[in-house]
């Protein structure tokens, strides 16, 4: 393991306890290896010793591959710190691997010198072959391996069962093998030098409270505590690592992924506006979780729907919103391709409407649990005619509440369906979240007409806003016509007139364009004649990479967007105040095609294609060769 910039100090045991500003963590083995659970665990662990952390959950995309398979490899990373943190890490300096195929698939992730672990008992024949190796090879005995990395072999499955078989207890070997994940829990705790009485509390308290299985209880905390004396007596690592507590803002913290974040933020969004919020969606990864959120929180006025497809969450959600309520329809890029022509029906109507799309690697059904950011010109453009709306992105788990809210916020002033981007590499991973004071955010205004002596113009638009007003079905006097036919305008009665189809037309826009005036400026970070402008997750790795940059002596500034449609005011003059525009996305260039296409600036592109979030060290490189070719 890299010790660059560390200290060293002994322990109580005799080893040397090496201090380091940051560690990047990953777990992985067969999907039934609770990889998942334990990555969770350590995660909770580091946050209560006080570090900064980024996560990186990795799922196989099958449901139940056979077991053993490289397909069937589940992965936890986590790098925490003693600085703020904004990327789980590009080199993984401790590994635990829980059989071979989690073993091969990851080993390629670790930094030369790096420690890994692994359960030595999976490393059978019969396992060896299901991930591809031939022969009679076994990668453990491999002496070039060995010269590379910190192997630390470790019999987990017959330690777990020696630790934990009682003669007293009547407990299967199948319970007890589930524990073999607690067992390198504790095995990477005493590594690390984190406190695992916290976690054995959290899990005593589940098992033993909410599940009244105080016997599972007992077999998880003793296969910690048996990692955990592993660790400490084996003798089988160079060191014992320290890192230390961050220094955080003061304020109460939770950890929070963006998929939680966004649940928080429509509940928080439900109460701002005093209505009650219907979501509906129909299940699909990787935005099932948001659902499942959503559905436990009947208290504050939501109510969920699981529809059979898209197209029936999204009428729903239609219908709702044309009673007065928050509606929110949650789904991924394939969903939002379903979704787009009962969008353009809610753009015709002029219904506020949130269509949430946490976004994953396609086309079609693709790389279900991959992430990418190849839906932003779906969303600007894809559905049929002249159908404009609004567009914004979430940049961080934390970030993802203030933007549910902040959709909410936008569709109800202009009556326009808003498409709220996160990412699987957002909606997935964790990070430190200042728990707001709910009474800060403001209140998100919403009226509803009412009758009068004068006849009623649904069409009739707000002079600040240019919106039309939000009646509410049931009223006498304010009957109106509905539906996907364009309408005239002030009345809402079928139009089929030439000029009122371009004069609705520019109505639709033009709200939309008037949001310019409440929503924020672009804020620039850093001066330069570069600017690398991100949006979306990228916002982590440009970040770290342009600090990087800048300790090797380049001048670099950085923006990120949020609201893409409408842009920021002032983006116009912040792109001409460069010489260089650097626009890193995980697609083929998209935020770029719309920066070139709107403000004719010659945007250069760095683009990742492979289902995953920049490498810090990737965009260093690509940044210093395009400022190189232009200097």
């Amino acid at each position: 393991m890299s010790t660059t910039n560390s200290a060293s100090e002994s322990t109580g045991n005799g080893a040397q306890a090496t201090e380091l500003p940051a560690v990047s963590v990953r777990f992985c083995g067969d999907s039934g290896d609770g990889m998942q659970l334990t990555g969770s665990h350590f995660t909770d662990i580091v946050a209560l010793a006080g570090n900064d952390f980024a996560t990186a959950p990795d799922f196989p995309a099958e449901i139940r591959a056979p077991r053993g398979t490289l397909f069937g490899v589940s992965g936890y990373q986590v790098q925490f710190a003693s600085t703020e943190v904004h990327t789980h890490g590009d080199a993984v300096n401790a590994m635990v691997a829980m059989n071979p195929a989690g073993f091969r698939s990851n080993l390629e992730y670790v930094e030369q010198g790096g420690i890994v672990i692994v359960n030595e008992d999976e490393f059978t024949t019969a396992n060896l072959k299901k991930c591809g190796y031939e022969d009679d090879y076994n990668p453990l005995n491999d002496d070039v391996l060995n010269s590379s990395y910190k192997i630390c072999k470790v019999p987990m499955s017959r330690l777990t069962r020696e630790s934990l078989v009682r003669e007293d207890e009547e407990v299967s070997v199948k319970d007890i093998d589930r524990c073999r994940n607690m067992f390198a829990l504790g095995i990477v705790s005493w590594l690390f030098s984190r406190d695992i009485e916290p976690t054995i509390e959290k899990i005593e308290n589940y098992f033993g409270v909410v599940k009244k299985q105080p016997i599972i209880a007992q077999l998880n905390g003793r296969a910690i505590k048996a990692g955990y004396y592993f660790g400490e007596t084996a003798e089988l690592f160079p060191s014992r690592y320290q890192v230390a507590p961050a220094e955080f803002t003061t304020g109460e913290y939770r950890r929070i992924s963006g998929n939680e974040a966004i649940v928080l933020g429509f509940a928080t969004a439900t109460q701002k506006a005093n209505k009650p919020l219907f979501y509906a969606s129909y299940p699909i990864t990787p935005a099932s979780d948001v659902l499942h959120g959503m559905a436990r929180l009947k208290q504050f006025g939501i109510r969920t729907f699981q529809a059979e497809d898209e197209i029936a969450a999204v009428m729903s959600a239609i219908g709702a919103s044309f009673a007065g309520q928050i509606a929110v329809t949650g789904t991924s890029g394939p969903g939002l391709a379903l979704k787009s022509e009962a969008i353009g029906l809610a753009v015709m109507m002029e219904l506020p409407l949130v269509v949430l799309n946490v976004q994953r690697a396609g086309p079609a059904t693709g790389m279900p649990t991959k992430s990418e950011q190849a839906d932003l010109l779906q969303s600007m453009f894809g559905r049929s005619g002249e159908c404009p709306v609004i567009v914004i992105a979430a940049s961080s788990p934390g970030n993802c509440f203030e933007m549910a809210i902040e959709s909410v916020r936008l569709a109800t002033r202009a009556m326009c369906p808003v498409i709220l981007l996160s990412e699987g590499a957002l909606g997935n991973a964790a990070e430190p979240w200042n728990i707001p004071n709910i009474a800060d955010i403001a209140k998100i205004e919403v009226s509803h007409p009412e009758a009068s002596d004068e006849p009623f113009m649904p069409y009739l638009r707000d002079k600040e806003t240019h919106s039309r007003s939000w009646a509410i079905p049931g009223v006498p006097g304010l009957e109106h016509r509905i539906g996907g036919l364009e309408k005239e305008d002030v009345t809402g009665n079928v139009c089929y007139d030439n000029e009122n189809h371009a004069l609705m037309t520019r109505n639709r826009a033009e709200k939309i364009q008037r949001l310019q005036d409440v929503i924020p400026e672009l804020e620039v970070d850093g001066d330069g004649d570069t600017l690398v402008l991100g949006w979306g997750s990228t916002r982590g790795s440009i970040l770290t990479a342009v600090s990087e940059l800048r300790e090797k002596g380049h001048s670099i500034a950085t923006a990120h967007l949020h609201y893409i449609n409408p842009f920021p005011k002032n983006l116009a003059e912040v792109l001409n105040s460069y010489k260089r525009i650097i626009i890193p996305e995980v697609n083929t260039g998209q935020l770029r095609l719309l920066i070139r296409g709107h403000f004719l600036v010659d945007a250069v592109g760095i683009n990742n294609l492979s289902g995953r979030s920049f490498y810090v060290n990737e965009l260093v490189e690509e940044i210093e060769s395009i400022i190189g070719e232009g200097s």
